[in-house]
């Protein structure tokens, strides 16, 4: 594994153990060449998904660029982390047992507005602001008198 600091190719694992929810293994490495450590999670990959975008380019599924996307809605918010690796892990396993190898960009939108609307409803409003196009601050304003609509029947 290439050390994140320097760019070395070696590094050993000084520990190994399952992460919080078991999707994943959580590995402590240490740089053989500036003697760094650092951390990295191994987890199961069950085929090859491509996501569809909406103008029909083709990409391949990326957890990291997934996982960056929800930390700026769930940035500076009170959510555990380990809540969001657990939504990220969940919305991996739907896209990976759909049976496709092909999935649309709007599903995945779908099922992280589906994951944040319960984890936190500022994140929910702040990723659906991307993901919906908000042009206007009327857009904010009619969004977000549905979510509270929505917590209010609760």
């Amino acid at each position: 594994m290439r050390c994140p600091f320097c760019g070395h190719d070696d590094s050993q694992v000084k520990d190994s153990r399952p992460s919080e929810d078991g999707a994943a293994i959580r590995r402590r490495r240490q740089c053989e060449g500036c003697g760094a450590r650092f951390t990295t999670f191994e987890r199961i990959q069950l085929r090859e998904m491509t996501i569809v975008k909406s103008e029909g380019r083709r990409e391949p599924f990326d957890r990291e660029k997934l996982a960056r996307s929800v930390a700026i809605a769930c940035r500076k918010r009170p959510i555990d982390p380990v809540r969001i690796d657990r939504l990220l892990s969940a919305i991996q396993r739907q896209i990976e047992t759909s049976g496709e190898s092909e999935i649309a960009a709007a599903q995945v939108g779908a099922m992280v507005m589906d994951g944040l609307k319960a984890l936190d409803s500022v994140a929910y409003i702040r990723f659906a602001s991307v993901y919906k196009d908000f042009t206007e601050a009327k857009d904010f304003e009619d969004f977000a008198g549905s979510v509270v609509e929505v917590s209010d029947i609760k």
